[in-house]
């Protein structure tokens, strides 16, 4: 018998009905086996996601977590645009991530992250994720950073691209789309509309330009541990009608993936009772180096 099982019993419940999550990454099929073995009077349902649910709003208190998570990941995406030139190995690039992941800043450190940074460079900045080699970067290529502060398990999501060399004006150009359109689906963010009406606002502005992006604009972020950079709730997305409330948070990722190219300039934000908050300071643009 495991301790869960005790732990039940102690509290009266072998014959509650018994919330499980089906879904989760640490209850495994085993566990699930070993409880209904245990308990064969309990009722098991499947509550995937419940606690994400009800957590989605964040206090006060939380949010000031995430500021602090929101600082560590701009000094990490800052760290790693300085060392970026030609000639600079991709690995030594991830190192100074991490060293920053964990120093953070001179007021607070930082923690390990949900999933580890990418560096979609050259022909791997056409993917949304992507891990680096020992390769140094050549004079010219582009390099798209996703990057992830923590702070007492709070993560907030950070992605900029960096071009080595001058870029294209056909790049610069659709680095500007990207955060034309990224600053509309900010500036619509408002308690009372919903996911639906963010990602909308955003998709206007790409449809103006001849653009559009299938996947989701952005998921809801907060407590994170491995392997989940979201909570799996809320997206925004078309279609998803969850209602926009003062304390949830997002990251908002216009990543635009095309053929041979790819951007990825994004914004983790909180809803406030007017509009938005940003919880990363670094600007919104298209780096040179």
């Amino acid at each position: 018998m495991c301790s869960s099982d005790l732990i039940v019993k102690e509290v009266g419940g072998e014959k509650a009905r018994i919330g499980v999550e089906m879904g989760g990454y640490y209850y495994s099929a085993r566990a699930h086996a070993d409880l209904v073995r245990a308990l064969p009077q309990a009722a098991f349902v499947d509550a995937d996601i419940l606690v994400n649910w009800i957590r989605i709003v964040k206090s006060p208190a939380e949010i000031a977590i995430m500021r602090q998570a929101g600082k560590i990941a701009d000094a990490m995406m800052e760290r790693a645009i300085a060392m970026i030139e030609p000639g600079v190995r991709e690995c030594d690039i991830a190192a100074v991530v991490y060293h920053q992941m964990m120093a953070g800043t001179p007021e607070f450190g930082g923690s390990y992250t949900c999933a580890p940074p990418h560096l979609c460079i050259g022909k791997r900045a056409v993917a949304p994720h992507a891990a680096w080699t020992d390769e140094r970067l050549p004079p010219s290529t582009t390099v798209n950073l996703e990057l992830y502060g923590n702070r007492l398990r709070y993560q907030v999501n950070l992605s900029r691209s960096i071009s080595v060399g001058k870029p294209s004006a056909a790049y610069q150009k659709l680095a500007d789309i990207a955060v034309e359109a990224l600053n509309a689906g900010l500036d619509s963010v408002r308690p009372g509309r919903t996911c639906a009406d963010v990602e909308a606002a955003f998709r206007q502005v790409l449809a103006r330009h001849g653009l559009e992006k299938e996947s989701r604009l952005g998921y809801s972020i907060g407590v994170g541990f491995p392997p989940a950079v979201g909570e799996r709730t809320a997206s925004l997305r078309k279609g998803d009608d969850t209602v926009l409330k003062p304390g949830m948070a997002f990251h908002m990722m216009p990543g635009l993936w095309l053929d041979d190219v790819g951007i990825a300039i994004t914004q983790s934000f909180a809803v406030t009772e007017r509009g938005h908050e940003p919880l990363t300071a670094i600007p919104r643009k298209l780096y040179v180096k």
